[in-house]
């Protein structure tokens, strides 16, 4: 069953969740509802925001690469993980294998790095309202999204190459519900350090750096606000950050345990508990990420119910 010049089985074999076997079919009904939440929310924040030129901002143009992420990395996990419950698909090729690792990586990072422009947004528009749309210009929002999107681009690919580098001559089970790097890695019959280390030093570079610069940010931006004369103007600031700090918990918290879990005894973590949290991670953030905006967002909700009925309402 495998290639005997690179060593590389022809498919490995996903399992879904170690000892909730006999809820695959629950979990799956759960998984499959979210998912589809998950779709028809981001396509109606991109719709709604591509439609109408008023929403044409930084902040709303860094929600619909948000939303076109967070439809790639669902799809990418989510229809594998239904097969696998509903009709005992486990195989997947080595291939598609390498090809989910690079999704699942490469949209957290990119997201990561539109989170952190997010921040910043919010830092302008807070200290320089003025100079809001000369600092914040189409040109700054398309340079953004070109330098988060090459550097995960470059940063993952190495990912990608030291997966595929190793010999997998032993067993081709992977216990999870899709591919991740160090699941895949740890079936390797040679030793996994570079991919250990490198895993270890693109986290620290990025999420890490990119969520100490966001912190700095919002430091910056709480304290302004606490100096503001009223209660109702602070009210209405901080509103404006709500929403970021919500995606930003439910992008990090989940990715953090994630990471920490693999390299970690599992005695410490059931092998359950984090395949559960990494679905949640692939799952819920996506489907949760277009309401929050939506909810607490009052342009969005005003073009989306005039969108979809015909009918303005005013929320003032």
């Amino acid at each position: 069953m495998s290639n005997s010049t690179t060593f590389h089985p022809n498919f490995f074999l996903l399992m879904g969740i170690p000892g909730l076997e006999n809820s695959h079919l629950l979990l799956s009904i759960l998984f499959c509802f979210l998912y589809i939440l998950g779709v028809a929310s981001n396509s109606t924040l991109i719709a709604v925001i591509s439609v109408h030129e008023s929403l044409h901002q930084p902040m709303y143009f860094f929600l619909v690469m948000l939303a076109v992420g967070d439809l790639v990395l669902s799809s990418t996990t989510v229809p594998k993980t239904l097969c696998i419950f509903w009709f005992g698909s486990h195989e997947i090729s080595f291939n598609s294998c390498l090809v989910q690792i690079f999704f699942i990586h490469f949209i957290c990072m990119t997201e990561s790095g539109i989170l952190l422009a997010m921040a910043y947004d919010r830092y302008i528009a807070i200290f320089y309202p003025l100079s809001y749309v000369t600092k914040l210009n189409p040109s700054f929002v398309t340079t953004v999204i070109l330098v988060s999107v090459t550097r995960s681009l470059i940063i993952i690919t190495p990912l990608v190459l030291l997966a595929w580098r190793l010999p997998y001559q032993g067993g081709n089970i992977i216990e999870h519900t899709y591919c991740e790097h160090m699941a895949m890695a740890r079936l390797a019959t040679a030793s996994i350090l570079v991919n250990v280390i490198y895993g270890m030093v693109i986290m620290v570079l990025t999420s890490v750096i990119d969520l100490f610069l966001i912190g700095l940010s919002y430091v910056s931006i709480i304290q302004a606000i606490m100096r503001l004369s009223t209660s109702e103007a602070r009210r209405k600031t901080s509103s404006t950050c709500v929403s970021h700090l919500c995606v930003i918990t439910l992008l990090y918290v989940p990715a953090f345990f994630s990471f920490i879990a693999h390299r970690i005894p599992h005695n410490h973590v059931p092998p359950n508990i984090h395949i559960l949290v990494a679905n949640i991670y692939v799952i819920v953030p996506p489907m949760l990420n277009p309401i929050i905006y939506g909810v607490r967002t009052k342009e969005i909700q005003q073009k989306a119910i005039k969108m979809f009925t015909g009918k303005f309402i005013d929320y003032e």
